[in-house]
């Protein structure tokens, strides 16, 4: 009887390890299964990582060592973990976990790690048992660690091969063009923009999505880059030194987008001048007979020498020698503007798109086009067709705009002053930004004070972020009967659904935090 009371403990233990470790797999995989990241995480999530659902239980067994105990009342043990861990299952992820190969791979270590735990604790007597049972089922986020630290480096050696097959296919398309975009943010959408500029007259493809990381555009290059296509758009992200690099390493782009520079990531870049130079590192890898096109309108970028040939852009003041847009008008329908040329040349555009950072990417993207060779007037309808990138000030039914993936002050900026053009109720519904560092509380307080002017009802998500947000606001004299906190989103939805019907309103959802935040 004690070897199968041991058992069904054990195997209790075994199951509330198993429906606790997905959401810690997800929240590694969406650290980019960077240690430091997923450590980082731990570290400020501990409430998470040792909530009541999991300490508790591990603590009632951990009680029941000092006492008689009989083989039921150790399966009743395994139970209580198991009800434990169902307990503290995570809310519905926004962005689910992806079950990779790589996710495989680190679930079967963990399954080994685990079964090898409880095979060992099966030697215990049976009051003992409960020890191990306890601290396993408790150590689930730092075993996932652990596993992960085991697999490396066979991880490093399938992730080396496919960079070595993508370098490969690569050298095989000598004609290909490569341009890298990259930015602190607006690359996605430049991106985008320029495919649909450059596709009528070129057989172009992209990185898609936001597969803007090394792995990313190596599974691009391995599964979807065909031989017949004439250029390659690839996005370049980066959230530490040496990532564009590492990008530009594999492809070796001929030109160049930097779209912008600005304060983000800087929790794991650590400082501005950092995030200047690892954007620069997309300038430094082109070669000299390359082009450069840069973002006029950014101060930071201006400021910067570069070795190649460059190309200005902007939208915000007419920039020297460069491309830039005037008299720029806007209303529900989108925005027009005049682009200018380096040659004098002058062409009025319309686009559906909204925000003066998308009239600026837009400037930019025509600049590339224009120096390909498109003449203005081809580009004047591909122009008007454009359609808002998914959740970047993309207008919805109902009077929402979704800006969803923005989060950076720049672009939150931009926004707000989309929202203050309308003459209809204006609601703000934001969580605030982060992974700023140091600045993030200043940053968020500092936007709070910029959104008071701009909207007439301020929607808070979450209790974390919204008090610098508030006090902003507070700050800047918004009437306190106008700012709203709630926890989630979907209370956020539903407190703007239960407001007083009105005759026009418009809605910005601003900013939708990861599920690891």
């Amino acid at each position: 009887m004690p070897f199968l009371g041991k058992g069904l403990l054990l195997l209790g233990c075994l199951v509330a390890c198993a429906i606790s470790v997905p959401q810690y797999v997800h929240m590694l995989q969406l650290n980019s299964y960077r240690p430091e990241r997923y450590r980082r995480w731990r570290r400020e999530n501990i409430g998470k990582c040792l909530s009541v659902g999991r300490w508790l239980p591990a603590l009632a067994l951990l009680g029941a060592v000092f006492v008689p105990l009989t083989w039921w009342q150790a399966a009743v043990g395994g139970a209580v973990l198991t009800a434990g861990a169902l307990l503290s299952l995570p809310p519905k992820a926004k962005k689910p976990l992806v079950y990779t190969q790589r996710v495989r791979r680190l679930l079967v270590t963990l399954a080994v790690l685990h079964a090898a735990v409880c095979a060992a604790a099966l030697w215990c007597p049976l009051r003992y048992t409960l020890i191990p049972a306890a601290l396993l089922y408790v150590a689930v986020p730092w075993t996932v660690a652990l596993a992960a630290a085991i697999n490396a480096p066979v991880e490093k050696k399938i992730a080396d091969g496919f960079v070595r097959q993508a370098a490969q296919k690569l050298a095989a398309m000598p004609e290909l063009l490569i341009i890298g975009i990259t930015g602190s943010y607006g690359k996605t959408s430049t991106k985008y923009f320029l495919h649909e500029l450059l596709a009528a007259h070129y057989n172009v493809q992209m990185t898609p999505e936001s597969y803007n990381t090394l792995m990313g555009v190596v599974r691009t290059v391995r599964e979807q880059l065909r031989p017949s296509a004439q250029i390659f758009l690839v996005e370049m992200g980066a959230k530490n030194r040496g990532d564009i690099r590492e990008i530009c390493d594999l492809v070796h782009p001929r030109m160049g987008v930097i779209t912008s520079v600005g304060e983000q990531h800087l929790e794991t870049f650590g400082s501005l001048q950092n995030i200047i130079d690892t954007k620069f590192e997309l300038a430094d890898a082109l070669p000299a007979d390359g082009k450069l096109f840069l973002n006029g309108d950014n101060a930071l970028i201006r400021e910067r020498v570069v070795s190649v040939p460059a190309v200005y852009y902007g939208a915000e003041a007419p920039v020297p020698g460069g491309y830039y847009a005037d008299d720029v008008t806007v209303d529900l329908q989108g925005s027009s503007f005049t682009l200018h040329t380096p040659d004098g040349e002058s062409r009025r555009f319309t686009t559906r798109l909204l925000g003066g950072h998308n009239i600026q990417n837009l400037v930019g993207c025509i600049a590339v086009a224009h120096q390909l060779q498109i003449p203005l007037e081809e580009l004047v309808y591909p122009v008007r067709r454009l359609k808002p990138v998914p959740h970047r000030l993309q207008l919805l039914p109902g009077g929402y705009i979704d800006d969803a993936y923005n989060s950076n002050p720049a672009g939150f900026r931009s926004a707000l002053r989309v929202l203050k053009s309308f003459t209809a109720q204006r609601i703000l519904v934001t969580p605030g930004m982060v992974e700023l560092g140091d600045r993030q509380e200043a940053l968020n307080r500092e936007l709070g004070a910029f959104a008071a002017d701009c909207c007439d009802i301020a929607v808070l998500v979450g209790e974390k972020q919204a008090p610098p947000l508030r006090q902003g606001l507070l700050e800047a004299g918004k009437d306190p009967s106008c700012i709203h906190v709630a926890p989630t989103l979907q209370d956020a939805l539903q407190y703007i659904r239960a407001l007083p019907p009105v005759p026009d309103r418009i809605v910005l959802l601003e900013n939708d935090l990861p599920d690891n935040f």
